[in-house]
């Protein structure tokens, strides 16, 4: 029996050599399909492939999904003429003993490495196989450190965090949280996701105000405090980054001191996520509530067979060992596997072949290292490999293997639950088969299903704000100026004490800012006093850090943006100034004119000329009153448009055209003359008020003094408008500025006060009887709060400036502040009324133009249809275009008689008289010209009849009395 304990199986019997034969002859016939591979692996060619595995379960799982991948990758292909044979290296989960074991398998020539676990152990092995040429293919390595475009022979067959970092900052935008702290291992693999994390945080304006590297062998003790500091600050919303094992301790820690309460967020990256089913109960029970991001793997019918012959084949290869159900990292060790024996097969990689290169005897294993020959053609096969594999399909694309969607998950009792998808062109969806939309902000809740939260009992539509009001924390310092006037801006009751109290308009706009924040911030105002008090000054205390902001009335310019950044601006300003201004006079004795301006008065006149002239023309051949000399006609036309200022013209109209024309000319008189005598009126009584000093050039010329407001950048400007510094004067309040501009220039005081426009209108409103603004205003961006260079709080207040700006609260404060401001708002539009323009009545003469062209032209065009044929005539019976001119006057100077008969002419006492022809025999209206001066003769005692020369239409006789 003591011999049998040194041999295990001494008690079995062994068979007979015939009995062995039996039974491989059996198994034959039994299995028609191993004849092919018994009869392949005979004549194919062996290819050597090194496996990192550690010690750990983990490094068992994928040993055993390796090991079935390349079993049955060569049952489905039994013809292939290559066979991958695995040298497996198992090591301590260290960087050394993975470093260590692949030394080993590049000794032995190994044509290609699959492994190691970790992103850190990774990179070392990484830079191995690069040197020798040999291909390392990972299935568990995301970090974005290690990079194909560094490592050529590095071959990514996961995902990278990269891409886990938009699904991540999608999430977060989705329901508006502004800030988030990541919680990472301090290796290289936790540290590694930061740049991409900060680079998809940055589009969607969310912040990390602070940052957590919890060491990979940290004790409870260093976790807890770690997790008491977080704990005391405002941000609620957590991203946890680590291997599985270091995130169990931390949740459980933070589980016990509070952290997984009704408030909190947190989210955890794939690591743990694709780990969740097989965690423990305890670090499950800390984690309900939790957000987990992990690749989604479909549950088809092949995973769950591979699922099943995963679990007895565990069982077989380890038994004793707790079997689980198989996770993302089996699953891509499979794929990674199998991809590799098909790009053998494609390249024909069929003998090792190394070659030690030049001065390969050196002192250190590492020098004595092969070059692969083949690697190069196998790492360009396995880039080109495609397939539908168990965790998707595997494509890669510069070394990596790309995306199909990101699974969101919340855990919910035992299991997590579904809640979501992340694709990289469709962004979060509820269902993979729902129509892709953008990745967006806001809180659209048809995006994600119902999630649970830390600290909820059930199912709530309550979502985490993601901050609260610290108990403990950093308290901003705002410096405020201390002025010497204008309080109603920035007012520091002692400045000198520790209970100094600050109040003003920039104050208050600043703390109704503050309160519009989707977070708290905390802040005390410190009072800035200096000997030599600046702006700009004060702005740069904030660039030297001795505080965190200026509140107060502080103007954006150009060259204080080198030190700090500004908010938008939450007001208007610019530079102008403020001058007295004098009695006008009124008196001339050419005021009359100086209600309407020179270009009114010709345009005026010439439209009383044109619509004289357009109503003499319809009128003439049908209105006897129209008729008459030369002259008696042009004095007609001036004088029926200028009688028609006091509606005192007599003239009787027979045309409706001229009477629509006139309807219209009359409207315009009267419109025209109610605003003359309206303005007329307002220059004789009103009391005009001019501003003394009109433009800045004047200053300059007269050489007087200005004054402007202590510590103002307007000092700046006042040079560079080529004021010297020995005529600016400096004051502080509103009452020295009255004086000096009281005294004037000659007498100590100023001519001009140059201010920004907010100063001068506080000062106006005091003292508006006897002050105006003028000249041009100088542009600037207005006030803002100054913040240092790329403070993330910038963008966040500036978009709650826009809030309280558009609302009714700024209305409400600057009522509080400047309720009199409005009480000479017309004093500060133009201090003397201004004549009447041509644009003010443009509309009128438009109207008017066009009513007089269109009545002119319809009585010509009427005018040349009915007397078509005597035109004709005329200008064939004259050669000379003058002469044809001359006719057709003659012929449109003429009487219509076919409208209104043409009255017989007598005479009595000398005087011609006319006589209707009508058969009514009534009289016309006479026109009477003297014939001569002579004695009228006796009137005739007989009547004779008399064929004289027609002056009608038809140019036929008439029968005169003599």
């Amino acid at each position: 029996m003591e011999k049998l304990k040194h041999r295990p199986f001494a008690c079995i019997p062994i068979p007979s050599p015939f009995l062995v034969q039996l039974l491989l002859f059996s198994f034959l016939i039994l299995n028609p399909q191993s004849w092919g591979v018994i009869a392949q692996n005979a004549t194919s060619a062996s290819v050597r492939v090194g496996v990192v595995l550690d010690l750990s379960p983990f490094g068992m799982r994928a040993r055993t999904s390796i090991s079935m991948a390349i079993d049955d990758f060569y049952i489905a292909n039994p013809n292939y003429s290559t066979r991958i044979s695995f040298n497996f290296k198992e090591y301590q989960s260290d960087t050394v003993g993975a470093t260590s074991a692949a030394v080993d398998l590049l000794k032995t020539q190994v044509e290609a490495i699959i492994g190691p676990m970790t992103s850190t152990q990774t990179e070392f092995v990484a830079y191995l196989c690069n040197r020798a040429r040999v291909p390392l293919i990972t299935y568990s390595a995301t970090s974005p450190a290690i990079s194909p475009a560094h490592l050529p022979y590095f071959i990514r067959a996961t995902l990278n965090d990269s891409v886990q970092s938009l699904s991540i900052a999608a999430f977060i935008q989705h329901f508006g949280w502004r800030a988030v702290i990541p919680v990472y291992e301090d290796s290289d693999y936790g540290s590694g996701i930061l740049p991409s994390l900060v680079d998809a945080l940055q589009p969607i304006d969310t912040r990390i105000p602070t940052r957590a590297a919890i060491p990979i062998k940290a004790t409870d003790v260093y976790i807890e405090n770690e997790l008491n500091r977080l704990m005391n600050l405002q941000t609620r919303v957590f991203l946890v980054h680590m291997l599985p094992r270091l995130a169990s301790r931390l949740f459980k820690l933070a589980a016990k001191i509070g952290m997984l309460s009704e408030g909190y967020v947190w989210m955890v990256t794939d690591s743990v996520g694709n780990v969740l089913e097989i965690e423990d109960t305890a670090t499950i029970n800390s984690m309900q509530g939790v957000v987990g991001f992990r690749p989604y793997v479909p549950k088809s019918y092949m995973f769950s067979k591979f699922a099943a012959r995963f679990k007895a084949r565990f069982q077989k290869d380890y038994p004793g060992t707790d079997v689980i159900e198989p996770n993302i990292f089996q699953l891509r060790a499979y794929d990674a596997a199998w991809a590799l024996a098909k790009a053998v097969e494609m390249a024909n990689v069929t003998t090792p072949a190394f070659t030690m290169p030049q001065g390969a005897n050196g002192p250190t294993v590492l020098d004595r290292l092969g070059v692969s020959q083949t690697g190069e053609r196998l790492l360009g096969a396995i880039s080109n490999t495609t397939f539908n594999g168990l965790a998707g399909n595997f494509s890669l694309v510069d070394g990596q293997l790309q995306l199909s969607a990101y699974e969101i998950v919340n855990v919910i009792g035992k299991d997590p639950r579904n809640v979501g998808f992340w694709t990289l062109n469709g962004g979060l969806t509820s269902e993979l088969n729902d129509t892709p939309s953008p990745m967006t902000g806001g809180n659209n809740d048809k995006k994600l299903k119902p999630i649970q939260w830390p600290g909820a009992g059930n199912l709530k539509d309550q979502v985490p704000r993601g901050w609260v009001i610290p108990t403990k924390g950093r308290i901003l310092k705002i410096a405020v100026p201390v002025k010497h006037g204008f309080y109603q801006f920035v007012n520091v009751s002692q400045p000198i004490s520790n209970a100094s109290k600050v109040t003003g308009y920039c104050i208050e706009v600043f703390d109704a800012v503050m309160r519009k924040l989707p977070y708290h911030v905390a802040y005390n105002y410190l009072p800035f006093k200096d000997s030599s008090f600046s702006y700009n000054n004060l702005v740069y205390q904030v660039y030297l850090n001795n505080y965190d902001a200026v509140v107060g009335d502080t103007t954006i310019l150009a060259n204080r943006t080198n030190y700090v950044d500004f908010t938008l601006p939450y007001t208007e300003s610019g530079v102008s100034m403020v001058v007295p201004v004098k009695q006008g006079t009124s008196n001339t004795m050419w005021i009359f004119l100086q209600p309407l301006t020179a270009q009114l008065w010709l345009t005026s006149l010439a439209f009383f000329f044109f619509t004289g002239f357009a109503v003499w023309v319809i009128e003439h051949r049908v209105n006897p009153e129209f008729r008459g000399t030369i002259w008696q006609q042009i004095g007609l036309i001036f004088y029926f448009s200028f009688s028609t200022l006091v509606f005192a013209h007599k003239e009787k109209l027979e045309s409706n055209l001229s009477r629509f024309l006139v309807i219209i000319w009359v409207f315009v008189v009267l419109i025209l003359t109610s605003s003359y005598t309206a303005s007329l009126t307002s220059m004789l009584t009103v009391q005009q008020l001019k501003p003394t000093i009109t433009d800045v050039n004047q200053l300059l010329k007269q050489g007087d003094y200005i004054g402007y407001q202590d510590g103002t950048f307007a000092v700046a400007l006042l040079k560079r408008l080529n004021f010297e510094p020995s005529k600016m004067r400096n004051y502080s309040t509103v009452d020295q500025y009255a004086e000096a501009l009281a005294k004037g220039s000659a007498n100590g005081g100023v001519a001009a006060i140059f201010d920004e426009i907010p100063y001068l209108k506080v000062f106006l409103s005091k003292y508006c009887a006897n002050y105006t603004m003028v000249g041009p205003t100088y542009k600037t961006d207005g006030f803002g709060f100054a913040f240092p260079r790329g403070s993330p709080l910038v963008a966040d207040i500036s978009r709650a400036i826009l809030n309280v700006t558009e609302g009714d609260e700024m209305m409400r404060i600057e009522k509080k502040w400047f309720e009199d401001l409005s009480l000479c708002a017309s004093q500060n539009s133009n201090p003397h009324s201004s004549s009447l323009s041509f644009r003010s009545f443009a509309g009128l003469f438009i109207i008017t133009g066009v009513v007089s062209v269109l009545m002119f032209l319809i009585y010509i065009g009427r005018y040349i249809c009915l007397n078509w044929d005597k035109l004709k005539r005329i200008c064939k019976e004259n050669n000379s275009p003058s002469k044809k001119l001359q006719a057709i006057s003659k012929q449109f100077d003429r009487m219509d008689s076919s409208i209104r008969p043409v009255p017989s002419r007598y005479s009595i006492d000398g005087i011609d008289r006319y006589e209707d022809t009508s058969t009514h025999g009534q009289e016309s209206s006479a026109r009477v010209s003297h014939q001569s001066s002579a004695p009228a003769s006796p009137p005739p005692q007989e009547e004779t009849l008399v064929q004289t020369e027609s002056n009608n239409l038809t140019g036929q006789g008439s029968m005169a009395r003599t």
